[in-house]
Formats: C-alpha cells, structure tokens, sequence
C-alpha cells in the first residue's frame, strides 16, 4: 500500500496535526495484509516538521517495523526530518528509491 502524505498537507507541522493525521489514517491500518508493506510518499509536501513526523512515523514504525518504507524524497526539509528522527529514536527507517 502506498501512501501520499500530501494527502494531510503541503505543510506537515505540529505534533498535534502528526498526531490527528495518525489518528485519521489508523482505520487504514488493518486492511494492511499481514506481509504488505506500507510505502510513505512525500511527494508534494514542501514542509515536514520533526514533531509532526515523529507523530505520525513513529507509530507506524513501532507497529510495522521493516514493513514501513519510506520512499526517497529531494526535499532538504523532509531529508532533514527523517535524519533527526532516526538519531533520536535510534532507529533506521527502510528507505526506497
């Protein structure tokens, strides 16, 4: 399954904006199939705050593990978030070009 985070925005900012964006994708979850991994796409968001990313990724991270996979992204904004998360959560996401 593949998801556009453009979908909640252009402008991913707020842990509490994250945090109802995971509420709101949350039914989406179980339709997941048991091997399928869920593919964030970043395309068309111009701004991808930290709070808002460890809102929303790192649930998805905790629940999916390796299934998440983070597609590559050229915006320095998201770039930058992505790196910061995993040195704080001391984790690595799968990432995919």
């Amino acid at each position: 399954m593949k998801l556009r985070l453009e979908k909640f925005g252009t402008t991913l900012i707020s842990r509490e904006l994250g945090s109802e964006a995971y509420k709101a994708f949350q039914s989406a979850i179980p339709e997941l199939k048991q091997d399928e991994e869920l593919e964030i796409d970043f395309s068309g968001v111009l701004t991808l705050s930290p709070s808002w990313a460890d809102e929303f990724l790192s649930p998805l991270f905790h629940l999916l593990g390796e299934r998440l996979v983070l597609l590559a992204s050229d915006n320095l904004s998201v770039q930058a978030t992505l790196k910061i998360l995993q040195e704080v959560n001391k984790h690595s996401f799968k990432l995919k070009s």
